[in-house]
């Protein structure tokens, strides 16, 4: 993904790739919302309004039309359009000028029969508005049982109906509007060679293995966050008596295997690592660049893992690091800033409340980016330290305050602006 700083004067036109209509919207909010929230849902129905009365193309429109129509903030516009592509609903295109112009193109959602077959969407919905909701939300779309026991279909067919009279021209028809969709793309964390070396072809026929197949297990890699020998063992016992893979009971087993490791949760969908537009850009070689870089490009997953030694991280951990990011809204660099902290500070211990209570503080003062959560910890620390509060030790401090790093990280405005935005907390 290209990033290029998206201003209020740059243009966009909306074009229509696909067939929309009500079952669309229904569909929209009743399975996409929960999973990519409000803002990006309005996005989309904004830029679906943007279109004539074809619905197949908008004219141009500027950015700073649609902050005054959407009443937000062009970051959060970003974050939105960001959203919708990374689920399908949306391909963003670019043409670079004094001006940048862009092209939006909308595209279907998933009909509810595709949507709950695909892992990733199902897991994630269940995961985020819970088991109950989750059934009532998908008998929405259910077909009402009707028994026709007693019932014989009489409907006409065509030849009862009609009768042909001439011979009817071959008309060849291109380029007609059908509906279209994107599927989702997820990184390939599993080598899938690797993994289908491990099982013999006594036990699968491997030629079975379709393109649909391995998206699969690339999917229920991501989501349930398995390696090859994990999932070797889970195809194992997921091949039918025709040594084919049936994808239905490899689902269920994968979600067994991860409740089952997790205490009967289920995963969620969250930033793996900090947006790009919430990234500072890197102009230096110095050790404060690096440390903000290593905070922004890292997941909390992984920031974790690394502070462990290269030990995975605890259940309860990893609740809480989700816990940060979707409930207190941190991005993942403020996160990793955040564990960083409390670790150093704590005597390694990640707990909860005292977690929660900085998130609680960092959410109201609307912590965004790396910089900010290493300004405000600085910040802190020392009003601690004026308190003669015994529980920020000196020696126990992160690297990043270092004096020689503290010189360069803002200038005496902003230590200023910051002192006087705090005061009200």
């Amino acid at each position: 993904m290209e990033t290029v700083n998206l201003l209020p004067a740059d243009t966009y036109i909306v074009r229509n790739a696909t067939i929309l209509n009500n079952e669309s919207r229904l569909v929209l909010i009743k399975l996409y919302q929960p999973i990519i929230g409000s803002t990006a849902i309005s996005l989309y129905f904004t830029l679906w309004s943007n279109l004539d009365t074809s619905q197949i193309i908008s004219t141009e429109y500027t950015h700073h039309s649609l902050m005054a129509i959407m009443r937000i903030k062009l970051e959060d516009i970003l974050e939105a359009r960001e959203k919708l592509e990374a689920i399908g609903l949306l391909k963003t295109y670019l043409k670079k000028g004094s001006i940048n112009s862009y092209v939006y193109e909308l595209y279907s959602p998933l009909d509810p029969e595709e949507f709950t077959s695909n892992p990733i969407l199902a897991t994630t919905l269940a995961s985020n508005i819970g088991k109950i909701e989750y059934e009532k939300t998908i008998n929405v779309f259910k077909i009402p049982i009707i028994s026709l026991d007693d019932y014989k279909d009489v409907s006409a067919s065509f030849g009862d109906t009609f009768e042909v009279t001439d011979a009817l021209e071959d008309f060849e028809t291109t380029d007609i509007r059908k509906v279209k969709q994107v599927d989702l793309v997820v990184d390939e964390k599993i080598d899938l060679n690797s993994l289908l070396g491990m099982i013999p072809n006594e036990i699968l026929n491997h030629r079975s293995i379709t393109k649909e197949t391995k998206s699969l297990i690339y999917k229920l890699a991501y989501i349930y966050s398995l390696d090859e020998g994990e999932l070797s063992e889970l195809i194992r016992n997921s091949v039918n008596e025709k040594k084919i893979i049936d994808k239905n009971l490899l689902r269920t087993n994968c979600h067994n295997y991860y409740t089952f490791e997790h205490q009967n949760t289920t995963p969620s969908l969250i930033y793996k690592n900090q947006p790009e537009y919430l990234r500072k850009k890197v102009s230096d070689n110095s050790r404060k660049s690096k440390l903000i870089y290593t905070f922004e490009t890292t997941s909390p997953y992984d920031f974790l893992t690394g502070k462990n030694k290269g030990i995975r991280p605890s259940k309860s951990d990893l609740l809480l690091v989700e816990n940060l990011m979707i409930d207190y809204d941190l991005p993942p660099g403020v996160v990793n800033v955040l564990i960083d902290y409390v670790l150093k500070i704590n005597e390694n211990k990640l707990t909860k409340n005292f977690v929660l209570a900085i998130a609680n503080q960092w959410k109201r003062s609307n912590v965004k980016t790396v910089e900010e959560a290493m300004n405000i910890c600085k910040k802190e620390n020392g009003a601690k330290k004026r308190q003669s509060t015994k529980v920020f030790k000196k020696e126990e401090k992160p690297e990043w305050f270092d004096k020689n790093i503290e010189e360069d990280m803002a200038s005496s405005d902003d230590i200023a602006a910051l002192e006087a935005s705090l005061k009200g907390l």
